[in-house]
């Protein structure tokens, strides 16, 4: 990839969810460093609704899980990878389990996401049917990662999410559980095509775009 001019300057807004944007601080750093006249904004992504900032286009970049196949957008390469917990109440029955598998997720009443998330991204974390094809139930609506968190203490719903959570979020009354066959979730930065908004197609936007 061709390199940005070292005069690059100006604001990024960059969106992400939670620790990940921890995950990739060496990335900012290394940008920061590079550009030192340049500044990047933190904003939170919400991950019941983690397309509505970039689509609005509050944010520049947003670090989400993949995968993205959504007109308009345009994905980078992965970032890093994320391992698979299940996240219950410490009253769960497998609360005590060393792991779960993906088949257990049809005994579970899961989270509904209250945002229009597209079927095949919030298959990511809870698909609608185990690998056997039995249904995987859906239960009490939320809209925000503490509707999800308050969800599942109260033993409500069951919910899965990344290794990093458990570093995070580590509430008493939670439990996280490895899924020992969920594949690694994968992470990138996702940015709007700059031809359908030629605002964002900045200096600082492809030199952060292109930082190793």
């Amino acid at each position: 990839m061709s390199a940005a001019p070292r005069g690059t300057s100006g604001t990024l807004t960059l969106g992400a969810m939670g620790p990940q944007a921890w995950m990739i601080q060496k990335v900012v750093d290394l940008f920061q460093t590079r550009y030192p006249a340049a500044r990047i904004r933190h904003r939170d992504i919400n991950p019941i609704d983690p397309l509505s900032l970039l689509r609005s286009g509050e944010i520049d970049l947003g670090l989400l899980w993949l995968p993205i196949r959504e007109p308009g957008l345009t994905v980078g390469p992965v970032t890093h990878t994320s391992a698979l917990m299940l996240m219950v109440a410490d009253t769960h029955p497998f609360a005590g389990r060393e792991s779960v598998c993906l088949e257990d997720f049809g005994d579970c009443t899961f989270i509904s996401p209250k945002s229009a998330v597209p079927a095949y991204v919030e298959e990511v974390f809870q698909p609608s049917h185990t690998p056997a094809g039995r249904p995987i139930r859906r239960g009490p609506q939320i809209a925000s990662w503490h509707d999800q968190l308050t969800a599942v203490t109260s033993g409500q719903a069951v919910a899965a999410t990344v290794a990093e959570a458990a570093r995070f979020y580590p509430w008493p009354n939670l439990v996280y559980v490895p899924v020992r066959d969920a594949p690694p979730c994968r992470w990138a930065l996702v940015w709007r095509i700059a031809s359908l908004c030629p605002a964002h197609n900045t200096p600082t936007l492809t030199a952060l775009r292109n930082t190793p």
